[in-house]
């Protein structure tokens, strides 16, 4: 069963953690920490999909709520107390002993992530599920002036119908990065989910996804050694 965890942050509070053990046959010795999007926290099925699809495949996962879920408000935490969040909870796998540390989230979660991994953690990867390149419909917003910064490997997965950034403009985006790898879910949209007309089981998907996630984050270990 996961763990719960408490992990404390600025001003004496603190937020919910949840760690999801790896199958014992298939332990990597990898970490990944995964922040949840803007609208939903980690209970979200999205998230509890993904940190056990990944646990199952041998990959350590500790998934956590930003303030702002945690006390039930609807609009996020201003950006320093988020990154702050998520320096405590990295902080606290570290303390654990953890060596191959990964990092990443759902679009917001991912974004705040990826901001983290522009400073000086020493990172094996960062994983960004559904990067919100820009807000709907406002592509000249574009959240790219960090990404340069980022020396540890980077996976993007990008639905071919996401409305924070097609794939043509996240390629773009990345092009010039130096460890940078995009991954398309074809037909996919922000949480990648299809059409049902396609009649690919979502199941599928996200299963296609988390293998993805997970040999890449194996290959990338391999690099760090």
């Amino acid at each position: 069963m996961p763990e719960v965890l408490r992990v404390a942050i600025d001003s004496g509070q603190s937020v919910s953690a949840i760690a999801y053990a790896p199958a014992a046959r298939r332990d990597t010795g990898i970490t990944l920490i995964l922040g949840h999007g803007a609208g939903a926290g980690q209970g979200s099925s999205f998230m509890v999909d993904f940190a056990t699809g990944l646990a199952a495949r041998g990959i350590d996962v500790v998934t956590f709520n930003f303030p702002y879920m945690e006390q039930r408000r609807r609009l996020p935490d201003p950006n320093d107390r988020l990154e702050a969040c998520y320096r405590a909870v990295i902080e606290r796998v570290r303390g654990s002993g953890t060596k191959k540390l990964a990092i990443g989230g759902k679009s917001m979660g991912g974004r705040i992530a990826s901001q983290i991994a522009s400073g000086a953690v020493a990172l094996t990867g960062v994983v960004l599920l559904g990067y919100p390149l820009h807000p709907p419909r406002k592509p000249q917003q574009r959240r790219v002036k960090h990404l340069p910064g980022i020396t540890a490997p980077m996976l993007f997965v990008q639905g071919t119908r996401d409305d924070f950034g097609t794939a043509d403009e996240v390629r773009a985006a990345i092009g010039s990065l130096r460890s940078a790898e995009l991954y398309l879910v074809d037909g996919g949209d922000h949480s990648f989910k299809v059409l049902k007309r396609t009649g690919v089981p979502q199941e599928r998907v996200y299963a296609e996804i988390q293998d993805k996630v997970a040999d890449w984050l194996c290959k990338s270990a391999a690099l760090k050694r």
